[in-house]
């Protein structure tokens, strides 16, 4: 179906809503007995959580259907395969909650809870338990940030920062304005997809984001939309709500298999989002995150999904880059020869690498850039 038919334009917007939210299979009666003994090992190990909003958008007659794929266990997920911190995050953490990996922009992990957990997420250490990373006084990063007159743009991440109080987001969105060379505050967030009451009902959100995103400082919303039947009324009038709120929205989301590894549905998902103001920004290769083994794509296949999306759109919809968030830095991938793979740093930890091309053996089963082979004999991720 497409996402005319799921999304039902024209329908009734509920005007107030608070969602309901489910953290076991037992809460989910549309779950057989039999489902539930078997995806309940999984859930002890990763955490589920996910609320009734999203549940009724699940086609439960279809078991491969994506939305249920996004949010529900699968089995794979105890499979030994990647590791907690793919993208060695804890190499360029600066202060508890602080991540500073590039010159001009640094992350805050403002939390450590999400208005629902994907199942592929990359940050599900998280949401285990003894993990510290996070920290809930972020004053310590607010002092970091104003210590370093060279970052000009700062993201807000988790966890899920519209997740936190109107309260505590303005205390945030403050300080960090109160930084003259702070210029752009980015806001990571799947509420519009997962919960967008979270923004149709708070008044007082609104308000801040008119307060704050200026014409010389901009707020942007990075939303997580991985599918185009995400884009229900709701959802889409929490963009238009921003918008007319001064805040400038782009999209990203990782290449999932059974969500949008088929270039129809992801040209769909990027033709919608442009239409609406909310053009998509980067695809992502799923990162080789423990547990997500049932949701990783070829590189060479992504690469294929993608570059055929991206033809069967215009515009802001062929706007996006394939990329990997590799320790390394930012890797695009940028073109499969019958030989070859090309890579390029569109970011680089180590500044000396922006922008350098590498070319790599063609491999149709690697996923990530430490399966690959380089083209002249050295050795996967050696840029010196």
């Amino acid at each position: 179906m497409s996402v005319t038919d799921l999304s039902r334009p024209g329908r009734p917007i509920v005007p107030w809503r608070r969602v309901k939210y489910i953290r076991s299979v037992d809460q989910i009666p549309q779950l057989s007995p039999e489902e539930r003994d078997q995806l309940r090992p999984v859930t002890q190990k990763y955490a589920l959580r996910t609320n009734d909003y999203y549940l009724d958008l699940i086609d439960w007659d279809d078991p491969d259907d994506p939305i249920r794929r996004i949010v529900i266990p699968c089995p794979g997920e105890l499979g030994r395969w990647g590791r907690l911190d793919a993208s060695g995050e804890a190499t360029v953490t600066v202060a508890p909650g602080v991540q500073h990996k590039y010159p001009h922009t640094v992350l805050l992990l403002s939390n450590e809870v999400c208005g629902a957990y994907c199942r592929y997420c990359f940050r599900k250490r998280l949401f285990m338990r003894g993990n510290e990373e996070v920290a809930n006084d972020l004053s310590e990063g607010i002092r970091y940030i104003a210590e370093h007159p060279e970052v000009t743009n700062v993201l807000v991440s988790g966890g899920d920062p519209l997740l936190m109080s109107t309260r505590r987001l303005r205390s945030l969105i403050e300080g960090l304005r109160a930084i003259p060379h702070v210029r752009i505050i980015r806001i990571g967030s799947k509420m519009p997809a997962f919960d967008p009451f979270r923004i149709l009902d708070d008044a007082e959100l609104l308000d801040l984001f008119r307060a704050h995103s200026t014409p010389r400082n901009r707020i942007y919303l990075m939303t997580h939309f991985d599918h185009p039947r995400e884009l229900t009324e709701e959802a889409v009038a929490a963009i238009d709500a921003v918008i007319r709120n001064g805040v400038i929205c782009a999209n990203q989301c990782p290449l999932i298999a059974g969500i949008n590894d088929d270039p129809e549905v992801l040209a769909e998902l990027y033709r919608e989002l442009s239409f609406i103001g909310c053009p998509p920004y980067y695809l992502f290769q799923c990162r080789p995150t423990v547990g997500n083994e049932p949701y990783a794509v070829p590189l060479v296949r992504g690469w294929q999904v993608f570059r055929e999306a991206l033809r069967r759109g215009s515009g802001l919809a062929r706007r996006p880059r394939y990329v990997m968030s590799h320790a390394l830095g930012k890797i695009e991938i940028v073109g499969v020869e019958d030989e070859d793979i090309l890579l390029r740093f569109h970011r680089a930890k180590n500044p000396a690498h922006l922008g350098k091309l590498m070319r790599y053996v063609r491999d149709d089963s690697a996923f990530w850039l430490d399966d690959l082979v380089p083209a002249d004999g050295g050795v996967a991720g050696d840029c010196d």
